[in-house]
Order: structure tokens, then C-alpha cells, then sequence
């Protein structure tokens, strides 16, 4: 498949793009965030840092990925990243990823972390080649079956950030 970060366009999410955001969640993970959850981050969460990844298509763009990150500090953690199966494997999601964590940086961010399920190898490998390492796992995190999450950081996000 072709890669698409060219192509695709990123920016932050609006409460319009909720509905779909939502869709995509479900599409994504046995264990969707509710709808509601996504609008309260959008409109409430002074912490989250919410952003939409589109395709251009005839007509308006298609929304084909999300992230949302919550701000703490100096720290950076993704609570949750999406790419609609149908564009995955495309270099959406490192795109998304890297905006979000650029945008985070200039606002203070200096490391950034997420849990990914053991599981996720696609995942894993992605962000171990941004740079994040494993550096703990949380027995039976996800509910829906069990799974261990793996806890992985990145440190020194400006070191990060200045080799890409």
C-alpha cells in the first residue's frame, strides 16, 4: 500500500468530527471510548489535545484517523490513536503521531508516554521506530480479554524531535 502522509492532512479536532471519531473507535477497539467521552475531551478536558488525521477525496475530506493526547506537566501521554482499517499500514498514524507530539513539545512536553497492548506487534514496532521504549507492563490492563498493556516511553522528546 501507498503511503499517504503526503497526502493527508491533520489538524486538531472539532466537535462536529465527534460522531465519526466515535464510529472509528468502534471500528478500531473491542473497547470503544463512548461518544460522550470524545466530547468531553473536545470540550471540556482542558488536559486533552485532540487531533483528526483526513484523506482528500471529491467532496469534503475523509476522516480516517484520530489521537487524543492528555498534556500533564511536561508530560505527553497518548490516550488513544485510530486509523480506519481501510488506510492503516500507510504512514497515517506515525504522521498524526509526530504532529501531535511536536505540537506538545512546544507547549512543554519533554516525554511522552501510552500503553499498547502486548499483543499490537504493528503498534509496537511503530513506535519503537519513533523512538519510544518499553519500560514496564500492566497485567491484565485490558478488560475485554485480559491483555497485558506494555507501558512505553519516550524521553528526551526535544532529542525526539530534533532528528525527524
Amino acid at each position: 500500500m501507498a503511503d499517504l502522509a503526503p497526502e493527508i492532512s491533520i489538524r486538531r479536532m472539532k466537535v462536529e468530527d465527534v460522531p465519526v471519531v466515535h464510529a472509528l473507535d468502534v471500528l478500531s477497539f473491542n473497547l470503544p471510548w463512548s461518544e460522550r467521552s470524545f466530547r468531553y475531551e473536545v470540550t471540556e478536558n482542558a488536559n486533552a489535545r485532540t487531533w483528526v488525521a483526513e484523506v482528500p477525496q471529491p467532496g469534503p475530506a475523509r476522516l480516517v484517523g484520530m489521537l487524543v493526547l492528555w498534556f500533564f506537566l511536561d508530560e505527553a501521554h497518548i490516550a488513544t490513536l485510530a486509523i480506519h482499517p481501510e488506510f492503516r499500514r500507510r504512514g497515517i498514524a506515525r504522521r498524526i503521531l509526530q504532529i501531535a507530539l511536536n505540537a506538545a513539545y512546544r507547549e512543554g512536553a519533554r516525554r511522552a508516554f501510552l500503553e499498547v497492548r502486548a499483543g499490537n506487534q504493528a503498534a509496537i514496532l511503530m513506535y519503537q521506530e519513533l523512538g519510544f521504549e518499553e519500560v514496564g507492563r500492566r497485567p491484565r490492563y485490558y478488560h475485554d480479554n485480559n491483555e497485558d498493556a506494555l507501558l512505553m516511553t519516550l524521553e528526551n522528546l526535544h532529542i525526539y524531535l530534533s532528528t525527524q
